[in-house]
């Protein structure tokens, strides 16, 4: 089944374009946009969960427009973004028990502990909290309601190595478990350990699609080369 159809989406910028990109994802398939900063990953993610709206192209996104309907979208997907930290003035708890309401769905307080965030954790405002803290909320308001679809975008910046395993863990179970993701990322040796198939993204287009590790690490050496 095709959850995501995605045909000439273009978004112009005054300094960039994201220019004709086609992408399909089917049900349990991890595909990966890889590409150097500047190349357009995040317009794309943003475009796909309905954040930002695109300048032309169809899209369809489990059976919806993202442009027509983010609402209902982003109730029935899970998204990671880029550099998005949880409201400051919540504790984790609080910010968590807000996701679920708003989503309708039962919060699973083992969840936290996957990721090492005990009561002590979740009962602090957010600011107080480190960068790698902030970011497993995040993850965790992404999954918890075992979504069948989840954008992720650059999930590992500036995070130490552990807490980058954590992450990454919950990345790997989704995945186990049958369920579908979009990954934006940089990093060759991620989309390597976790995609089915990668589409690499230059200056607004889609360049290539690989498949083989390989390929992969060759193609995005000859770009950085260039």
């Amino acid at each position: 089944m095709t959850l995501i159809k995605a045909s000439s989406i273009s978004k112009n910028y005054p300094d960039f374009e994201l220019s004709e990109v086609d992408l399909e994802v089917e049900t349990g398939e991890i595909v990966g946009v890889l590409g150097p900063n500047g190349a357009g990953k995040s317009t794309l993610m943003q475009i796909l969960t309905g954040q930002i709206g695109r300048d032309s192209g169809d899209l369809d996104v489990l059976g919806l427009d993202p442009g027509e309907n983010p609402v209902e979208l982003r109730s029935m997907i899970g998204v990671l973004p880029e550099r998005e930290d949880p409201p400051s003035f919540l504790t984790g708890r609080e910010y968590l028990d807000f996701v679920s309401d708003i989503r309708e769905e039962t919060m699973d307080w083992e969840f936290p502990d996957r990721l090492n965030l005990d009561d002590h954790l979740l009962d602090q405002q957010t600011r107080e909290l480190s960068k790698g803290e902030r970011q497993k909320l995040m993850v965790i308001q992404a999954f918890f309601h075992e979504p069948e679809l989840v954008f992720i975008d650059e999930p590992l910046i500036n995070l130490d190595p552990l807490i980058q395993e954590e992450v990454t863990d919950v990345f790997r179970e989704h995945r186990e478990k049958g369920g579908s993701m979009v990954l934006s990322t940089h990093l060759v040796s991620l989309a390597e350990e976790l995609c089915d198939r990668v589409v690499f993204l230059k200056d607004g287009e889609i360049i290539d699609e690989v498949e083989s590790p390989d390929d992969l690490k060759q193609k995005f050496i000859d770009s950085e080369a260039e």
